[in-house]
């Protein structure tokens, strides 16, 4: 297997604010709901649990990194994935952590 060139120190700390931006887990549980589908604000607190202020700061924080697209439509601001890698980074780490965990559980069962 060919090796990528490694990533200018532009490119990395690009890479480094992408991965900051979902490193808090109420972000993660919003993009986990719009897995879904588009959703409003009222809907994203509902699937949440969390308040809409709090859900309003994370959801600006998505738009502005480009994880999210956001639509108005009347009163209402609307929500989805707009970067489609993430369906493949988030199955690629949980489905790694699932595994851990499973040969975790594996082991202790011994």
């Amino acid at each position: 297997m060919a090796r990528k060139a490694p990533l200018s120190d532009a490119a990395l700390e690009l890479v480094a604010r992408r991965f900051a931006v979902l490193s808090e887990p109420m972000r993660l549980r919003l993009i986990q709901a719009l897995f879904e589908g588009e959703m409003n604000v009222n809907a994203l607190v509902e699937a949440t649990g969390g308040t809409q202020a709090n859900i309003s700061r994370h959801l600006q924080t998505l738009t502005q990194a480009h994880v999210l697209a956001r639509r108005k439509e009347g009163l209402q601001v609307f929500y989805s994935i707009a970067d489609p890698s993430l369906y493949k980074l988030c199955e690629l780490v949980c489905g790694s952590l699932e595994k851990q965990f499973a040969r975790h559980a594996e082991s202790l069962a011994k």
